[in-house]
């Protein structure tokens, strides 16, 4: 048995009554928004509140996420003033929707009945909210313990849906210790569930693997040169997403279930350096690619990086499982660019984090709400991890350079 359990990904398993093991990163400055009095906190309190209230959280025939909440507290945490954020909560309305009814209210008794309808996001807003006012006095944390880390299948293993916004959601929720957000990350979790959630839920599809590796970057590298993937899809789009688990299901958990999570803290921070070089390494210099999908493989990693101090232990690896088999259907997707990390200068000539942070302050993206959050994320990984060699700067500086737009 023990020589079996060695192959087997650590995954939650329970051995002669072990504990699940914590992913034990140090905790993420809470904004305090709602207490702070001084114009800036009030200002961004403020605009989240009127985003609340004013728009849906999925628009465009319910198939766009609002990213309102997102630029607006990465931009404050790279130090926007009050009047910055009243101009990008002024840009970022133009393109989204009013509130649009539900088909019909949802209830304590049959909230999971319409799980995955996004039609009935406005419903899930109002049930989590009565919720919230009615039973726990106002404390959001209470709504999230019952209905995000509660029953059977908590939604909290779900919430790579939607590539992934629910997550980055809720990770906004606690790093601003936001009610708003939090109701809207419920909501985005119940509207956009999907069958992902089956491979955390169903420890069926947690098996051994042929191969394994502890290193996330050798396993990309791997899949890279897979020739089982080749031909799978003529070009890059995000429905490739669900064709791929249609089509290749078993390989894709090959890959899955091959990352051992010996050292989870370790592995978590390689990973978030795996996730910084898909965006920014991933770019021959001169073409200046940088892929839509590939930054949702950064910001929710900086999502869960926020999150695993303040969610139970239980949920730590699944929640860095989940995440890794977001990126891994995002990189196949997106059809399994080359990543190079000499693609990333490391002479600065002198550039700094003010730099950076100017760039997506001042700079000509700084109203791109992806643009935005990518500098941000890796900002944030650096703090983390630190940067002796200033390897986080230098892909941090190469983004902020180098990007001309999505592909």
């Amino acid at each position: 048995m023990a020589g079996f359990l060695s192959y087997v990904p650590l995954v939650n398993r329970l051995v002669g009554g072990e504990a699940p093991r914590a992913i034990d990163v140090a905790p993420i400055k809470v904004q305090n928004i709602e207490t702070d009095a001084d114009k800036r906190p009030r200002t961004l309190k403020h605009l989240l509140r009127a985003n609340h209230v004013n728009h849906s959280i999925l628009y465009h025939d319910l198939q766009y996420d609002n990213h309102m909440a997102h630029i607006l507290c990465s931009s404050y945490k790279l130090g926007a003033q009050a009047p910055q954020l009243y101009d990008i909560y002024e840009e970022e309305s133009k393109t989204l929707e009013p509130w649009k009814d539900s088909p019909s209210e949802v209830s304590e008794a049959d909230w999971r009945d319409n799980l995955g309808d996004r039609r009935y996001q406005r419903a899930y807003v109002d049930f989590f909210e009565d919720m919230m006012v009615m039973k726990y006095k106002y404390d959001w944390k209470q709504v999230i313990e019952e209905f995000m880390f509660g029953g059977k299948q908590p939604l909290i293993n779900g919430l790579i849906s939607s590539l992934g916004h629910p997550l980055i959601h809720l990770g906004y929720a606690y790093e601003f210790d936001n009610r708003e957000l939090a109701i809207e990350a419920l909501s985005l979790a119940s509207s956009t569930y999907n069958y992902l959630h089956k491979y955390i839920d169903d420890s069926s599809y947690t098996t051994k693997s042929s191969f394994s590796s502890t290193s996330l970057s050798e396993l990309l590298a791997k899949v890279a040169n897979d020739s089982r993937f080749d031909g799978l899809f003529d070009e890059a789009k995000f429905e490739n997403v669900d064709a791929l688990f249609e089509k290749a299901e078993p390989l894709v958990l090959e890959y899955w279930n091959a990352w051992e999570l010996a050292n989870p803290v370790e592995q978590f921070r390689e990973s978030q350096e795996a996730a910084i070089e898909l965006l920014v390494a991933s770019v021959p210099p001169g073409t200046h690619s940088y892929n839509f999908f590939l930054v949702h493989v950064l910001t929710t990693s900086h999502a869960v990086r926020v999150l695993l101090p303040f969610v139970p232990v239980k949920f730590h690896i699944n929640l860095v499982r989940q995440w890794w088999l977001l990126t891994l259907a995002a990189y196949i997707a997106v059809l399994r660019p080359k990543v190079d990390p000499d693609y990333i200068p490391q002479d600065l000539k002198g550039k700094n984090w003010n730099y950076v942070e100017d760039k997506a302050l001042n700079g000509r993206f700084a109203k791109d709400a992806h643009y935005v959050k990518a500098i941000r994320s890796i900002r944030e990984a650096a703090r983390t991890w630190g940067d002796v060699h200033d390897r986080f700067l230098a892909a941090a500086v190469r983004f902020a350079d180098d990007f001309e737009g999505w592909w």
